[in-house]
This record gives C-alpha cells, structure tokens and sequence, in this order.
C-alpha cells in the first residue's frame, strides 16, 4: 500500500487502510521458519500456559490475531475456545483458509516447538487448531469482560504512531477479560514505522519494558514482564527486540476452576 500521509499529526489506526495488509510479504519476511525470537516467545508464552489446567479457560480471544498462528496454538493448549479477532480483510481470509484446509507446512516446527513444551496440545496441527473461530472485527468493539485469557502479539505498538492511542489499546485489551482473567502479550521493543516487503510502510509506536509496565501496572496485579535482544535472522525493521509480558487483571473470578 502506499506509505501513510505524513504531516505534523502521528499516523493513528483509523489512518491506515488494514485491509491491504501485505499477508505473503509478512509471512515470508517472519514466518516461512521458525526464528530463534519467536522460539524464545513460545517457550515463554509456554511456561505461563503450563501453570493453567487443560481447558481451563472457556473463551480465549487473540486481540489482533494477523496471519500468526503460534498464539492460537499456544491458547489453544488451555482454551476450549479462542476467537481469532482481526479487521484486516487479507488477514481474515488468510486464518479461516488455514483453517478450513489445514495450516500450510511451515507451521509445523512451530507446532512441534508448542506441542514438546506443552504435551496436552493435538498431535497436529489442525486438530490443535480446531478451537480456533475466526472473527472478522475491530478489536476495540471487543466488549468488556468477554474472556477469561486474552493474548496479543505485535499488535497495539505496530498499527499507530499514537503513544495515547497505543496505550488505549492496551487498556481495552487488559479490560476484554474478566475480573481475575489472564493476559498474555508480546511487544516489538522500540519498532518505528516500518516497512513489509518493497514498498508498503505501516506506523509504529516505540515502545520498552518500562513503558509496558507503566501502562499494565495499574490495569493487573503484579505485571510479569521480560525481553529478548533483536534476532539478527528476522528483518531489520529498526526495533531492538521483544517484550514479553503475562499478567491478571485485578479482582476475584467467578468460577476460578473454568473463568472465562
């Protein structure tokens, strides 16, 4: 797509045209083999998952689910239910053909990294994916209080130059789980705006671990946040790494055993 209007003004979310994402250039710059950055994030993601109980959580949501489909395999180790949600028209109808015919086979190291730290997943990945329901919509009408785990990668830093609009959108995704509920996120560490293949350019809010602790610290009890150094194997898109986060949101859920 062309590169947003420049002007005094930072390039917010409603800016930027979604549904021209560039889904092949992105997978092909990030996801056609398993980066040791995204290793690091499973592993991560997969020691918070294993201290949940199999099914445990009812509804999962992914809060910008993009053509990534290693969160949805992780919650799926502890969802019976996770809604892909995602604006993006190319996005959309990328997931539901993964879904419908099967995830192409360069997920399958992912899923095998995903499944060896986490045993209960489907030994495929269809069938560990079977969970998964694609919603096509803006995840800012994602009703308060909805699940009872939300996870986010790469999304609320990547779609807005706005540091306010950027900390908006992390306070509807902390406020779209229920009292109690569970967060699991992972940030680009200082990403500028950006670039996907020759010539499409996307807005970017520069963010660090202090800034997300900032911004969750008032939203969960005790936010748990981690990075990783830039991987030299991904593209150089400016950013100087990862940061990682689990937390729970304040306050007592209904049904402990099964939230969400």
């Amino acid at each position: 797509m062309p590169a947003p209007r420049r002007t005094s003004e930072p390039v917010r979310n409603d800016d930027v045209d979604w549904d021209r994402w560039p889904v092949e250039d992105y997978l092909a710059e990030n996801y056609r083999t398993l980066h040791p950055s995204d290793a690091a994030v499973i592993a991560h993601h997969a020691a918070f998952y294993r201290t949940l109980p199999p099914g445990s959580v009812a509804r999962a949501v992914e809060f910008g689910a993009g053509p990534n489909l290693y969160p949805l395999m992780l919650a799926a180790a502890v969802s019976r239910r996770v809604d892909a949600v995602e604006a993006g028209a190319a996005n959309v109808a990328y997931l539901r053909r993964q879904l419908h015919r099967g995830p192409d086979a360069e997920w399958r190291p992912f899923h095998a990294l995903c499944r060896r730290l986490l045993p209960a997943l489907p030994a495929t990945p269809a069938r560990t994916l079977a969970p998964v329901r694609v919603v096509h919509g803006d995840v800012r009408a994602v009703p308060p209080g909805t699940y009872g785990l939300a996870s986010m990668h790469f999304v609320a830093e990547s779609v807005t130059e706005d540091r306010a609009e950027f900390e908006a959108l992390c306070r509807t995704f902390a406020a779209s789980v229920v009292p109690g509920g569970h967060l699991v996120a992972a940030f680009m560490e200082n990403m500028p705006t950006y670039r996907i293949g020759r010539a499409s350019r996307w807005p970017g809010c520069p963010v660090d671990a202090d800034t997300v602790r900032s911004v969750f610290a008032p939203l969960t009890e005790e936010p748990a946040v981690t990075r990783i150094d830039a991987d030299p194997t991904l593209p150089d898109y400016g950013d100087s790494g990862m940061v990682l986060m689990t937390a729970r949101t304040a306050g007592t859920p209904s049904r402990p055993a099964r939230c969400g």
